[in-house]
């Protein structure tokens, strides 16, 4: 029916809003309809206001309601509805600018009478041009005024594009902009009125965090769905004289809305205090060529361009840096603890129109080198004498990369836990037996001649009483607590409610450096290459090499260190191959700086002289090389490190010496292949292999003597890819990465407790390899399949082929011999195996081979080479085969990825980790294993609870509808006594057990659906159906057969009002619903005593969980409640009857009632055990029918897992019922698959598609390769 309306609504006006992006959604609009509204406003009255809280809760209904579809560029209501699963909608009203007739960069002109913005592609650049001259002039030239359609969700502003016809976020200079523009149009900056035009449009440069007020936020607490049905159940029961439950409950729930708003409250003051810190400062701008105007931050728009001082500034927006360079500390964006070098855009080569056709377009990820971001520290600046460090403002407010990680806070993404949504439908099951109670209470209370309104609040008190309204906070409770036992751990929690999600992580995945290995590194050795051939293995060089060699003077020069407060920063790799050469580095004061026309290279030379020999084939000018009497090398340019590129280079030039020297340093397989073939050894890859196993992290070095052409005014329009090439390989630097303490221990306790961990890291493919089989995540005896794409060339479809690594049985191929055919080669024993897969692999088979991406991400373990955003589609991937995933970094390029994930465990304290649900304070990875167990402990507390209040909630309804059948009722007291003093103590105090000490191979149920949770509930509810029957039976016939009333005998078992066994009193009028009688009496002690019950049997304590008697405040309660209600059983105190509103029975019935509660207590836990210990012998016995029976020849991780079945058990005792998960099922189909795993030197191509679009199965081939 949704899906229907929806097509109506497209064939009107239908679009997509941020169409393949993560936030896509549905947009559809609509025009208010007056009669429609009259309606609305009349039912909402005559509702009494339910109408309108209705309309309140389901926004949809309200634009469905009051509107009627419309065209969108006729629309004044938009409904958007969200593309994910959620199916969030949201409701926004259009808004109308008068504007000037001007526009913000890459803004199309309208041709409709209405202004627009568009992503705009190719035709862009033309626009802005074209926009830029026009917005020259002065407002006063311009008579027109133009009219925006706009509206604001979740601070982001969405403007109708008339080109595209569609709804779209407003643009900035972040998209499509060339790089050239930033210079010839933007350079200069904006005048004040094309400022204050833009600003109509940006809004104020601000990441404002709205601290609601309290009334708000007390109103939208109130008018929450729970609390509302709070409302009308004290109403409910006012109404029928139950005035003590009525205040206690009202009380109670006024002390939590106090808490909740405390807690909302709290949050937002926190985050805007974090975000407002900085959020105002005074800056400088350019309006012209020469003319500077200093503005507050919060002035700023897309275009304007800011002069950043000497001595830094934090910065208030994205800016783009095109002049001078930058020393920027973005410890808390990025979560990098150490400084980085920023350096201008650079600038393109002059040439035709063809060139600029080609010209490539800014993106503040990719130069993200040269980008300075909002909310990072600006330490150091260098300049050149006249002019200004200087940068062009690319994004402001909410569109910062600031403003995005607060917007993730402000409006995060609802849950989708199993448990959520069980809890949703167990409710319902709920209402449909309070339905069914109220049936027979209407009927009951008629057939007995009950007034109307007497038979409307029994009906109504039904449905008070089975669903009951403390369950969500009791399950918050616990939450909350384990909220604060992690805290206690120094485990941070941004996102309370996936605390429960962390109890059915099954797999992990970690980052390698700084999170399995130790931050710093530690220099192994060097192996320099003389005449193309690899020299031996030297250690200690800063003692045993003196001469400046071109292997010396890459070490020394090719780095961003830099000086601050005298003291050296930088990437730890870069110190540690500095400090090895025994260097000394140099940088011009800014006094230095001012006096000369160019800026002032950084300097490295020898701590002491060396000797009188010079570099071979070098230009040099002896004189003054004397003159000086010491060896400098100045860095005059620096093209960064890219983790895209995995390679950074500088220009250098030796003091006395007229030509420039380039200096390239990276991953050894990218060095290479921009070198010169003839001087890389022939062993390379031999001799790389070799070290790589050991786990060390190699680093390659190359050196160029740039031609006479390069001088230094053209180094800054020559782009890195015209220096980075013909290169001389010069050799490698090996540096170890150490193992941290705890990694090897905590990933052993996952492996005991079945959790898969993989590694996904930025480092190579064999340094990867080799430590995963040092730290255990590969286990010793086991084959490492290389797996390797090829993407498609020269019509030639992508390709992906399989190697085995030298320690398998089979050796590996070399990275350049990959496609040598292994001839007559038969295939490897089957045996355990691990896939390993570099980055660049993993993004073709996830564009050509989606269908075989499954199965590698079931046997994968390693992921080398990964870029951020892999890291994230990996994460992504594996959930969509079932894996509750739980990412564990440093902050620093996980960002993406420990948001993504369903337990994202950020090791860094750093603004940048707020992104992250969980912090730990411990940098090291222990601290999974506790957020495991604790999520676990979460998960089956929240279990017992909603069990526990489901039970009371049936309890209760089935004595209360007993009681109605004899027109009877529970008394004010008795309400009152179960539920705060049994009910709320319990359910708020068996939270508190802890988690328990072990992570076990058990995992717990993850829904309240599963066979063995539902048995329970049931067979309890039959328990405590049958024992209140039996006592209500019983009781009724005692009471017959009594020969002589006694005062002990109050009411009758007919169902008539009791008046002849003691003259009409004034208690008589307090018992006018008949109250007092021996059936009421005896089920509230059996009731009682039931709660108490199953609070008991439903609190076990291992596997996951302390074992009871450990959480004292809850036995407590428990002895107490038990205690009093017992007491009471056998030595009745009068004041306690008389508030019980109970009767006096004889000793032979309280016996007979004490019976019935051991009993039932019995049985309740004999019933649990039975269950519980037939699912536990099941397990037992499945298991080790697994081990008597022969296990496959092949294991891919999950199966060694999963426990190791074998395809006769796959087959014949899962074919009836497969398992749930994905991954599973696909396990046991690669257990059935004889071509599984791969054997060497099988290529496989895409799959071929039908004209149909099927995608057909892969084509694997075992051909010379």
């Amino acid at each position: 029916m949704e899906k229907e309306r929806w097509r109506e609504m497209e064939k009107v006006g239908f679009q997509l809003v941020n169409r393949g992006e993560e936030e896509e959604m549905e947009v559809c609009g609509f025009v208010p309809s007056p009669w429609r509204i009259c309606l609305l406003v009349l039912g909402c009255v005559l509702s009494g206001g339910l109408l309108a809280l209705l309309l309140l809760w389901v926004p949809q209904w309200s634009v469905r309601w009051a509107c009627v579809p419309a065209p969108l560029p006729q629309a004044s209501v938009l409904l958007l509805r969200t593309t994910d699963e959620f199916g969030r909608y949201f409701r926004v009203r259009i808004k109308t600018l008068q504007i000037p007739h001007m526009d913000p960069p890459g803004m199309g002109v309208a041709s409709e009478g209405a202004g627009g913005v568009a992503r705009d592609g190719a035709g862009g650049v033309a626009r802005e041009q074209a926009i830029t001259e026009d917005c020259g002039k002065g407002p006063q030239e311009h008579a027109l005024y133009w009219e925006v359609r706009c509206f604001h969700l979740q601070s982001v502003t969405y403007m109708w594009n008339s080109e595209a016809r569609s709804y779209q976020p407003l643009d900035t200079l972040d998209h499509g902009i060339p790089i050239a523009n930033f210079y010839s149009l933007h350079s200069r900056g904006l005048s004040a009125s094309r400022q204050e035009n833009r600003r109509l449009f940006y809004g104020i440069n601000q990441i404002e965090v709205k601290v609601p007020s309290v009334p708000n936020l007390l109103v939208k607490e109130v008018l929450n769905p729970f609390y509302i049905f709070q409302v009308f159940s004290v109403i409910l029961w006012s109404l029928d004289d139950y005035y003590y439950y009525a205040s206690a409950i009202f009380l109670m729930s006024l002390l939590s809305v106090c808490t909740s708003l405390y807690t909302v409250r709290k949050h937002y003051i926190l985050l805007h205090d974090m975000v407002s810190a900085h959020n105002v400062i005074r800056c400088s701008v350019y309006r012209g060529d020469q003319e500077v105007e200093e503005i507050l931050s919060t002035d700023l728009v897309p275009g304007d361009v800011i002069i950043i001082p000497s001595n830094g500034m934090m910065m208030p927006c994205d800016a783009a840096l095109i002049g001078g360079t930058c020393i920027v500390n973005e410890s808390m964006l990025t979560g990098e603890s150490v400084p980085v070098t920023k350096t201008q855009l650079p600038l393109p080569p002059s040439g035709g129109d063809d060139d600029r056709l080609q010209e490539p377009a800014y993106d503040p990820e990719e130069h993200r080198r040269h980008t300075l971001f909002c909310g990072t520290q600006v330490i150091q600046t260098r300049y050149y004498s006249g002019e200004s460090v200087k940068a062009v403002v690319v994004r402001t407010g909410f569109s910062t990369v600031k403003g995005q990680l607060v917007r993730s806070i402000l409006y995060p993404k609802p849950s989708n836990f199993q448990l959520y949504r069980d809890a949703v439908r167990f409710l319902l099951g709920l209402v449909c037996v309070a339905a069914v109670g109220v049936a027979y209470s209407i009927y009951t209370s008629a057939s007995q001649g009950e007034s109307v309104g007497r038979i409307v609040l029994e009906a109504l008190d039904i449905i008070t009483i089975t669903v009951p309204p403390a369950l969500p906070a009791a399950m918050t409770a616990g939450i909350v607590y384990a909220q604060h036992r992690l805290r206690r751990t120094g485990i941070f929690c941004t996102s309370p409610h996936r605390i429960n999600t962390c109890g059915q992580v099954n797999l992990v995945c970690f980052d390698k450096t700084g999170t399995l290995t130790e931050d710093g590194l530690d220099l192994w050795g060097i192996q320099r290459v003389e005449d193309s051939r690899f020299t031996p293995p030297e250690q200690e060089m800063a003692e045993d090499v003196q001469a400046p060699s071109h292997f010396l003077v890459a070490m020394a020069s090719c780095h961003s260190l830099t000086r601050i407060e005298g003291r050296l920063a930088g990437d730890p790799l870069d110190i540690k191959m500095f400090e090895a050469t025994g260097w000394d580095l140099e940088e011009p004061s800014p006094d230095e700086t001012s006096n000369h026309d160019l800026i002032m290279p950084t300097v490295v030379r020898p701590a002491k002289p060396p000797p009188g020999r010079s570099p071979p084939c070098q230009e040099i000018d002896q004189d003054i090389r004397e003159l000086m009497g010491r060896y400098e090398v100045g860095v005059l340019a620096q093209f960064p490190f890219s983790s895209t590129l995995q390679r950074m280079s500088v220009v250098t030039r030796v003091l006395g010496e007229r030509r420039l020297q380039a200096y390239l340093k990276g991953a050894p397989e990218t060095v290479v292949s921009l070198c010169q073939p003839d001087t890389v050894p022939p062993d390379f890859w031999e001799v790389l292999d070799s070290y790589t196993r050991q786990g060390l992290r190699v680093i390659a070095l190359a050196h160029r003597q740039l031609e006479p052409k390069f001088t230094w005014h053209r180094l800054h329009i020559t782009n890195r890819e015209a220096i980075e090439c013909e290169m001389k390989f010069l050799g490698l630097l090996m540096l170890q990465n150490k193992l941290k303490p705890q990694t090897v221990p905590v990933l052993a306790e996952l492996h005991q407790a079945h959790i898969r961990t993989i590694m996904v890291t930025g480092d190579s493919m064999l340094t990867a390899v080799s430590v995963a089989r040092e730290c255990g995540l590969i286990p010793p005896h086991t084959q490492v399949i290389i797996t390797e794409a090829q993407p498609s060339h020269e019509g030639q479809p992508a390709t992906v082929s399989w190697s085995y690594s030298q320690d398998s049985p089979y050796p590996m191929l070399p990275p350049g011999e990959t496609q040598v055919s292994l001839g007559t080669q038969q295939n490897p024993p089957r045996t355990s195996y691990h896939f390993a897969m570099s980055g660049r692999t993993f993004a073709i088979i996830l564009e050509h081979f989606s269908e075989l991406l499954p199965k590698l991400l079931l046997c994968g373990t390693v992921y080398a080479r990964m870029a951020p955003d892999q890291k994230t589609q990996l994460v992504e991937e594996l959930q969509k085969v079932d894996y509750y995933v739980a990412m564990c970094g440093d902050g620093a390029n996980d960002c993406g990825a420990l948001k993504r994930a369903h337990a994202g465990i950020s090791l860094s304290e750093l603004e940048a980790s707020v992104a992250s649900p969980f912090t730990s304070r411990t940098p090291d990875i222990s601290c999974v294993p506790h957020l495991i167990r604790e999520g676990r402990a979460a998960l089956v507390t929240s279990f017992c609870v909603f069990k526990f209040m489901a039970l009371y909630s049936i309890i209760q309804y089935l004595c209360v509808l007993l009681l109605y059948s004899i027109l009877s009722n529970m008394g004010d007291s008795q309400y009152l006594f179960i539920d705060i003093a049994i009910i709320m103590s319990l359910a708020f105090t068996m939270s508190l057990s802890p988690a328990w000490k072990q992570l076990v191979a058990q995992h717990p149920p993850s829904t309240l659906l599963a066979p063995p949770l539902l048995l329970s509930v049931v067979g309890q509810i039959l328990l405590a159906l049958s024992f209140q029957t039996a006592t209500f039976l019983l009781a009724d016939i005692y009471a017959q057969n009594e020969t002589q009333p006694s005062d002990w005998l109050v009411g009758n078992t007919t169902g008539m009002t009791t008046n002849g066994s003691r003259p009409v009193s004034d208690k008589d009028e307090k018992d006018s619903d008949n109250i007092e009688n021996l059936q009421n009496t005896s089920l509230f002690f059996v009731s009682g005593c039931q709660y108490l019950t199953v609070a008991l049997v439903f609190n076990r304590g291992p596997p996951f969980r302390q074992p009871l008697y450990t959480n004292y405040l809850f036995m407590l309660c428990i002895v107490f409640c038990y205690g009093f209600l017992i007491v009471n059983l056998l030595h009745p105190v009068p004041a306690l009857q008389d508030f019980f509103q109970l009767v006096f029975i004889p000793m032979e019935w309280r016996v007979t009632l004490l019976g019935l509660i051991i009993a039932n207590l019995i049985l309740a836990f004999t019933l649990e055990s039975f269950i519980t210990d037939f699912k536990d012998l099941w397990n037992r016995s499945f298991a080790r029918q697994k081990l008597d029976e022969p296990h496959p020849d092949s294991l891919c991780p999950q199966m060694e897992v999963d426990g190791i079945p074998s395809p006769s058990r796959a087959c014949c005792c899962h074919s009836s019922e497969p398992p749930r998960a994905r991954y599973q099922r696909l396990a046991q189909q690669l257990l059935l698959d004889p071509d599984w795993p791969p054997p060497p030197s099988t290529k496989a191509k895409p799959p071929t598609r039908v004209d149909s679009g099927a995608v057909q199965g892969l084509v694997p081939q075992t051909t010379p390769l």
